[in-house]
């Protein structure tokens, strides 16, 4: 096989079925749209501004809850240390498969799973303690009981000055965070669609 030849068929493995990240992702709204806060990706400065407060020299596990067909997964990656440490949580195991063959990095753990079991799931990957944790899943369209259930095990499984960040399109998000974290800085990123509420929640 020639080197062009070969390098068209890695980009092809790297789509996979899906037919690339957009149809990924599309798919898994119309499957799972409670799960789901949007059908178009964040954009690069609902990124940026989201993790801007992340001081990156002293984080050794980040976890991000929702990861999809890693928008805010591969920037995460971008920035994290070589020794520090991202766990995927996603309860689509389409998402996490598909995340498994487009990032091949050791630093990722991507696991099929409920961000209400997040410290059993760090445990099992050798990790007491998170140093932030970042999270678009839709709280108010949750099942019932699950977002203050999620709400309460990330405050749990925060180190004490760890952060919550959470991107949300809907301001009613506070409402679960707020019985767990007393300081909750939140600001607006306008150039999204839809526009997106931010809020980074301190575990003080």
């Amino acid at each position: 096989m020639s080197a062009s030849n070969q390098a068209r068929s890695d980009r092809g493995a790297n789509r996979g079925p899906s037919g690339g990240p957009f149809m990924m992702f599309l798919r898994g709204f119309i499957k799972h749209p409670v799960m789901v806060g949007s059908v178009i990706p964040s954009s690069k400065a609902l990124i940026d501004k989201m993790l801007s407060k992340v001081d990156w020299d002293e984080c050794r596990l980040f976890v991000e809850y929702g990861p999809g067909v890693g928008t805010f997964t591969e920037h995460i990656l971008q920035r994290m240390a070589p020794d520090a440490t991202l766990i995927a949580i996603d309860t689509n195991p389409d998402f996490t498969e598909y995340l498994n063959r487009k990032f091949r990095d050791s630093r990722l753990i991507a696991v099929t799973g409920s961000a209400a079991d997040t410290r059993k799931i760090m445990a099992e990957a050798g990790f007491e303690e998170a140093d932030y944790v970042l999270s678009g899943l839709p709280f108010s369209t949750l099942p019932p009981g699950i977002g203050p259930k999620i709400a309460a095990e990330t405050h749990a499984a925060l180190r004490k000055g760890g952060c919550f960040l959470v991107y949300q399109f809907s301001p009613k998000v506070r409402d679960f965070i707020a019985p767990h974290f007393k300081r909750i800085d939140r600001g607006m990123e306008w150039i999204n669609v839809p526009p997106a509420q931010l809020f980074w929640a301190w575990k003080e």
